[in-house]
């Protein structure tokens, strides 16, 4: 067990928690939230020996295995599938002790060896593992290409999956979710429900904390409360006590009177009926939380759009793809002002495709593309944060879209975004991925559009500020198109779920609350088809002869792709080397001075050149990749 005894905790000056007095038993599911800056992934270095507590004991059994995941990868050759492995370190050194005892000769050792390998479940190893990376989006070619051809968010699930290989007693995951697609977060919700050890998971998605925790351990005003329950659980109990601070609890209602009021407005007219019932169920759940809220520092509402013509935006025998591959076709496509719409799909099977085109980033392979005249496109995507100017100060960024504005208004506008006091006025290189998303989510609401495409806007950003966007969107007089991994706001947004699946858009007839149902469907007539092809193949001498000699044509008919792959994952690695070298400069603090301020701008222009370069390769890797794949399934 994890025995917590009067526990304090300081970094610098500033004291994250104290008189931290809880105990965590063996096989319970703690989930760990508060604020940021709160202490959350201090906590987890404390467990880990990173940090040493300021006073109080800390104390865990010392034979435990601790798995956690790190922020770093290597660039190493290792295949992704051996990577995994890596993480099971005990039957690691297993196989290296049957190696010494082969080389020595030693058979009595080696049956020992052999029997410990049995007992670790050391024979499936590889199968386990391909297991793992399945479930998080991984192909199979996948499984055999070196870490160093994978991009950054890709890594992280590698490491995620190691983290997962190894054999613990205790599982510390620090926003697991975050690189994730919806399909990988459900996968994952069922791995961890299955999980035999103690796990402490910090996540900001409140669906995926409802369905793994069974205990909510919640970080505030310098203390540690541990709660018993879900997530939800933890909220109605902490609602009692939040809803006393009256002030604030009055303003949050006045939010929720905002969206009750369009719901009675448009109950009864038919074009918008459909809208205020699905607002209706939303506003009756926000209805039961809102006051676990009411001290957030985030409050800012989206400004009715200057012009809201209908249709805004419309798609009409569309063929959607890059570089020439079709990836999407769709006869006709409309949007409307007033559409809240969900976007599902497997991973890879176009939803970024989609949304790209629809925000005219990706031009049509074919078809035709009508947009109002007065079209305002509103586009959330995770690599704006990498076009935001860190030289630059928050206000200052607001001040390239309006030069006439005056720095006080522009400064209260921030602070809804919890850019208050100086932070409005901080360069914002140092910033984490989470300011930086609320910034540039800051940039897109002062813009006033009309059509908002938001592809997985919640990365980075905790519970309070998804609150905050799942009450801004409510009450959002434009059109809403959202891709998002959290069901929460999927849920409390969407009123109606478009399905990106085999090349074509359809409507999702069902909730987002089925859609792993349809997931859990769709595998289990993979997997039979596969066992099908195989039996039949497998039964058949002649087959068998057959298919070796097709297996020869696929080879080389595959021959000219894997080679170009390869070449493809040779210019990624001298790019990304190129792309560390160059932000070990930029982290120079000295850089940001007046007297350097050319050289930086020049290094900027260089990363961001760079950028385009990786994500230009990356597309074609994934192509390349993806046609190679479909290829091996087509003649396999």
């Amino acid at each position: 067990m994890l025995k917590f005894n009067n526990l304090a905790l300081r970094r610098g000056t500033k004291c994250l928690f104290e008189k931290a007095d809880f105990t965590i038993f063996p096989g319970q599911k703690v989930g760990l939230t508060g604020a940021n800056g709160s202490g959350k992934s201090s906590l987890f270095a404390l467990i880990l020996g990173e940090l040493h507590a300021d006073t109080g004991e800390f104390s865990l059994p010392p034979k435990w295995e601790i798995a956690h995941v790190a922020q770093e990868s290597p660039a190493t050759d290792s295949s992704a599938i051996d990577y995994v492995i890596d993480g099971d370190a005990g039957l690691r050194a297993i196989q290296q002790s049957l190696v010494e005892a082969g080389a020595a000769g030693d058979g009595a050792r080696q049956a020992v060896l052999h029997a410990e390998l049995e007992a670790v479940d050391g024979y499936r190893a590889p199968s386990r593992a391909a297991t793992l990376l399945h479930g998080l989006g991984f192909s199979s070619p996948d499984e055999v290409r070196p870490v160093k051809a994978f991009s950054g968010g890709w890594r992280m699930r590698l490491n995620l999956a190691r983290a997962l290989m190894c054999r613990s007693d205790l599982l510390l995951l620090d926003e697991p979710t975050n690189h994730l697609d919806l399909d990988a977060v459900i996968w994952l919700e069922d791995w961890l429900r299955a999980y035999p050890g103690t796990l402490l998971l910090i996540s900001h998605d409140r669906d995926f904390l409802d369905t793994v925790v069974d205990q909510v351990a919640h970080m505030e005003q310098g203390r540690i409360t541990l709660y018993s329950g879900n997530y939800s659980a933890f909220e109605r109990i902490r609602c009692e006590r939040l809803a006393q601070q009256q002030s604030a609890f009055d303003k949050q209602q006045r939010d929720i009177d905002h969206i009750r009021h369009f719901v009675d407005r448009f109950r009864a007219k038919a074009s918008k009926a459909r809208q205020a019932q699905s607002r209706l169920k939303a506003l009756q759940r926000m209805e039961q939380i809102a006051p676990a809220h009411v001290d957030s520092p985030f409050h800012f509402e989206f400004l009715p759009p200057e012009k809201n013509p209908t249709p805004l935006l419309s798609l009409e025998r569309a063929v959607m793809g890059y570089s020439g591959r079709e990836v999407l076709t769709v006869e006709r496509l409309v949007l409307n002002s007033g559409d809240r719409i969900g976007l599902l799909g497997h991973n890879g099977a176009g939803k970024s495709t989609l949304v790209r085109t629809l925000a005219g980033e990706q031009p049509l392979l074919d078809g035709n593309r009508f947009e109002a005249q007065d079209l305002k496109i509103g586009y959330f995507a995770q690599h704006q944060l990498e076009q935001l100017h860190p030289e630059l100060t928050p206000v200052e960024h607001l001040l390239r879209l309006d030069p006439r504005a005056a720095e006080p208004q522009l400064r209260n506008f921030l602070g809804g975004f919890g850019f208050s006091g100086e932070r409005a006025l901080d360069p914002i290189a140092p910033f984490s991925g989470g300011e930086k998303a609320r910034l540039v989510l800051a940039l897109l609401v002062y813009q006033r559009p009309n059509l908002l495409l938001l592809d997985e806007p919640t990365n980075h950003l905790d519970l309070e500020m998804r609150q905050a966007l799942s009450f801004s969107l409510q009450s959002f007089e434009g059109a809403v198109l959202l891709v998002s991994h959290d069901r929460h706001l999927m849920r409390s947004t969407a009123d109606l779920l478009w399905l990106v699946n085999e090349g074509k858009v359809t409507e999702f007839p069902d909730t987002i609350d089925d859609y792993p149902r349809w997931l859990a469907r769709q595998q289990s007539l993979t997997l039979a088809e596969e066992r099908s092809l195989q039996e039949v193949a497998e039964h058949s001498a002649a087959g068998r002869k057959e298919r070796k000699r097709q297996e020869a044509e696929q080879r080389q008919r595959l021959q000219p792709l894997t080679k170009r792959l390869k070449e493809l994952e040779r210019e990624l690695e001298v790019f990304n080397d190129r792309k560390d070298l160059l932000q070990q400069r930029l982290s120079d603090s000295d850089l940001y001075g007046e007297k350097r301020k050319d050289e930086l701008k020049s290094l900027l222009a260089e990363r961001a050149g760079l950028d385009r370069c990786i994500e230009e390769v990356e597309d074609t890797w994934i192509r390349i990749g993806e046609e190679l794949e479909e290829l091996q399934k087509a003649e396999g």
